[in-house]
């Protein structure tokens, strides 16, 4: 609905006025004035779209009044209605800008036509500020995601020199994750969703069809929006999410390490599935919360020995030790009973094992007094399968190149963790680790730059259908293959075709 302002001194013109545009049967908000000064008060005070006015008025006339306010209503579209055929008038009119200059007594015709004239222009316009604001923003989506994933910030900011990249505003990032191709099947946009938008979130970002980015401002309860958020969810999608926290933001060069803190940090909902909502320090905060099991902690150092993982069941042993060290609560005969399966599982890794001297070995740990000679039988007996590992071909590198082989095969089916960690017969939190280890970024990462590497290959070199493009590379729903391709080239599909080929990244 568009608003007009009517300006006549003459209330029985402000009729003829109001009649004829009732007439259009289109719908306006209308307001009137009786000369210049009253008008000129009237859009100070609000904005109209479009402005009819009389010529000769008391205090100030049209021309006047239209010359006070083309400079600030740049949007204003106005018509002049006048008794006056002078050629002054028209000319001053046309300076400012007037759309029409109709006489008086006004022709209906003229009338229709005239307004019809404008409403256009004010649909146009419309629509171009909308496709502006559109591109601006698909353009400060692409930065974000450049800069999450490590693009050096002066470089962007010379790169996108006109555009505003001061995310000053943005104190906290939430990852949301699903267990399955969640946005990309159901093409879900959570700006539109009205619960949400009660929450505060700044800014989206989708990484990929079962991630996404939140950005929040400096919020004092981020925690409790973060399980309202999982509740709304629920609630409105019937679906389970998973939100890690990062830590404060201090600039943006902080984002990219904000990032990888958010995918650690996530990775703990594979060993408690029951816990929604994960952030710094809960382990501290919440005893028991973020800490494995035995069984966990088993399970993942005897993954590591079959992967030929040393450096991981390192980290695992020491995390392991860690939990023990001052647990008194827990009997010796226990804590030995544990270390001594690990001493097992080990050894049995180990060419040529003499089981005389891991029987030595299990009685010296047995007979252990203090907690570090215990450690220290572990540690040793990991030294000797490093030196049986030197030299051989980490099992990490075939599972990866496995998985990395399906991906190239299949890239057009839905490819979730959970899937391709059981075709590889890993924990899909330990093929995440292996994975980025040894490819440098994580899965999901991979998964979305090998498909648009795809996308845009069809586009460069084949006149297939977009619709058809997006099926091809795994995404159902078009429209969110259109966004994610132009989030992460800079420009849609469309346009990278039209272009030859040329993207921003």
């Amino acid at each position: 609905m568009y608003k007009i302002l009517i300006v006549d001194d003459e209330k029985i013109e402000r009729n003829g006025i109001r009649f004829l545009l009732k007439k259009l049967n289109l719908e306006f908000e209308i307001a009137e004035a009786v000369n210049g000064v009253d008008a000129l008060e009237k859009l100070e005070k609000e904005d109209f779209d479009i402005l009819l006015t009389d010529v000769k008025m008391p205090f100030m006339d049209g021309i006047e009044l239209i010359d006070h306010v083309v400079k600030e209503k740049k949007k204003l579209r106005t018509v002049i209605f006048s008794g006056c055929n002078e050629f002054d008038y028209a000319k001053k009119a046309i300076r400012l800008g007037v759309v029409d200059y109709i006489l008086k007594p006004v022709d209906p015709n003229e009338f229709k036509n005239t307004l019809n004239k404008v409403v256009n222009e004010l649909e146009e316009a419309k629509a171009s500020d909308e496709l502006k604001n559109k591109s601006m923003e698909f353009l400060y989506e692409h930065a974000l995601y450049m800069l999450l994933n490590g693009t050096d910030v002066t470089k962007l900011r010379q790169e996108y020199s006109g555009l505003s990249l001061d995310l000053g505003k943005f104190k906290n990032m939430l990852l949301m994750e699903f267990n399955h191709d969640f946005f990309g099947r159901r093409g879900v946009d959570f700006k539109e969703n009205e619960n949400l938008k009660s929450i505060g979130i700044l800014q989206y970002l989708n990484l990929n069809q079962q991630q996404e980015i939140l950005f929040l401002g400096d919020e004092m309860n981020i925690l409790r929006k973060a399980n309202e958020i999982v509740k709304i969810i629920k609630a409105d999608y019937d679906a389970d999410c998973y939100i890690a926290i990062s830590s404060d933001i201090g600039d943006l060069s902080e984002v990219a390490d904000k990032m990888e803190e958010l995918e650690v940090l996530m990775e703990n909902k594979f060993y408690h599935p029951e816990i929604h909502v994960f952030y710094p320090n809960m382990e501290g905060e919440t005893p028991g919360i973020i800490q494995f099991d035995d069984d966990t902690f088993m399970k993942q150092m005897k993954q590591d020995i079959k992967m030929k993982d040393v450096e991981a069941l390192r980290e695992h042993f020491q995390r392991f030790c860690e939990k023990y060290r001052h647990k008194t609560e827990y009997s010796q005969i226990y804590i030995k009973f544990l270390f001594s399966n690990l001493m097992k599982d080990i050894y049995g890794s180990i060419d040529e094992t003499d089981e005389a001297e891991l029987n030595k070995d299990i009685e010296k740990l047995y007979m252990a007094t203090d907690f570090q000679v215990l450690t220290e039988l572990v540690e040793e007996a990991i030294r000797r399968l490093e030196t049986c590992f030197a030299g051989k071909t980490q099992m990490a590198h075939r599972e990866v190149e496995l998985v990395k082989q399906y991906i190239y095969r299949n890239y057009g089916s839905e490819l979730g963790i959970d899937m391709l960690a059981d075709m590889v017969h890993l924990a899909p939190s330990y093929l995440s680790t292996v994975f980025k280890k040894e490819t440098g970024q994580n899965l999901s990462k991979f998964i979305k730059a090998y498909r648009m590497e795809q996308a845009k290959d069809m586009l460069e070199n084949s006149m297939t259908k977009i619709v058809d493009i997006s099926v091809a590379c795994g995404y159902p729903n078009v429209s969110y293959f259109c966004s994610s391709f132009r989030e992460f080239f800079g420009v849609s599909p469309q346009k990278f075709r039209e272009s030859g080929g040329q993207a921003d990244a």
